[in-house]
Order: structure tokens, then sequence, then C-alpha cells
């Protein structure tokens, strides 16, 4: 087992047990009012999140910085949560401008049978929602610092080639192949 792979199963495994504990507390909360309701989906969403920054954080194969990408976030985030929260709007305990509007919007829009059918997998969608945005998130290069130019101001020469040793003798580098054609 490689070592990237030690580390990253060990923050999948963190992730996981963080985002069951979270799963757990959303169980603690009633959801029979609004705010209980905001509650335990957010937490469930946060959920969601967790694992998907556990495989971020445990797969810095670039080691760089975390980011966030606007083409993913744009792309594949808005849509989903445009989705996911219009359900969620829809599924409120307690009847409220937004919920009754979602409603009726939906029944207008012929896409009531299907708003109510998954209104039955508000966790699921919370869960999925908190990953998604997750995934807006990558990790930039190794940052490489530019060469310094000496302070007398010549010119700095690119690196020799180098050649590689084995049992038969050194290998030239490849701008030094004589069997190479030049160009």
């Amino acid at each position: 087992m490689t070592t990237i792979g030690t580390v990253r199963g060990v923050f999948t495994v963190a992730g996981a047990g963080i985002a069951g504990l979270l799963l757990w507390i959303s169980t603690q909360i009633g959801e029979g009012t609004t705010g209980g309701y905001w509650a335990v989906y957010g937490i469930v969403a946060g959920a969601g999140l967790t694992m998907s920054l556990s495989q971020l954080f445990g797969g810095w194969t670039k080691w760089g910085w975390p980011r966030i990408s606007a083409g993913v976030f744009l792309i594949g985030f808005v849509p989903v949560l445009v989705c996911a929260g219009w359900v969620l709007l829809a599924g409120q305990p307690e009847a409220n401008w937004f919920q009754r509007h979602v409603v009726s919007w939906s029944g207008h829009a012929g896409i009531g049978g299907l708003v109510d059918d998954l209104r039955a997998y508000l966790g699921v969608l919370a869960f999925g929602l908190g990953l998604v945005l997750g995934f807006t998130f990558d990790t930039t290069g190794p940052i490489r610092a530019a060469p310094v130019p000496p302070e007398d101001g010549e010119p700095v020469e690119p690196p020799a080639p180098t050649q590689t040793t084995t049992p038969a003798g050194p290998v030239p580098a490849p701008e030094d192949d004589p069997e190479r054609p030049p160009g």
C-alpha cells in the first residue's frame, strides 16, 4: 500500500466517522418545525460535505492549497442546488410562503408528482447537495518558485542536461542523442 493510499484511507474513515456522527446528531433534532427541519437537513448536508472534503484533504496528491472551481460550481453545483433546494422547500413541515409557492408552482409546471415523490428522500437530497458542494473544491498544484536572476544582471542559464548511468554505461540525455535527427 502506498503512502498516499494510506493517508487517503485514514482521511476516508475519519470523514465517514464524522459524517456518521453528524447524521446521528441530526436524529436528535425534531424536524416538526421549520427551524428544526432546516437544522436537520443542514446537518445532513454537512455530512455529505464532510465526505467530499475527506477526499480532498486525504488525496492531496498535487500537494497544493484548496480552491473553488468556478466551472464546477456554476455548471455542477448551482443546478443541483436549485433542484434539491426546490424539493427541500416543498418538503417543509409547516406551510409558509416558500412552501406554498413552490408546491403551487410545481403543480402548474407539471412536476408536482415528481416533487411529491422526491419528498420521501429529503435526507438523500440534502446529503447529495453537501457532497456536490464539496466537489466544487480542488487543489492547485505545488507552487514553484521562479528562478531568481543573479544580482549582477547576467541571464540565468538553463540547467545542463542530465545523464543516467546504467550497467552498460552512461545514457545520453535526449538532447545529446547522436541518433536523433537535428530539429
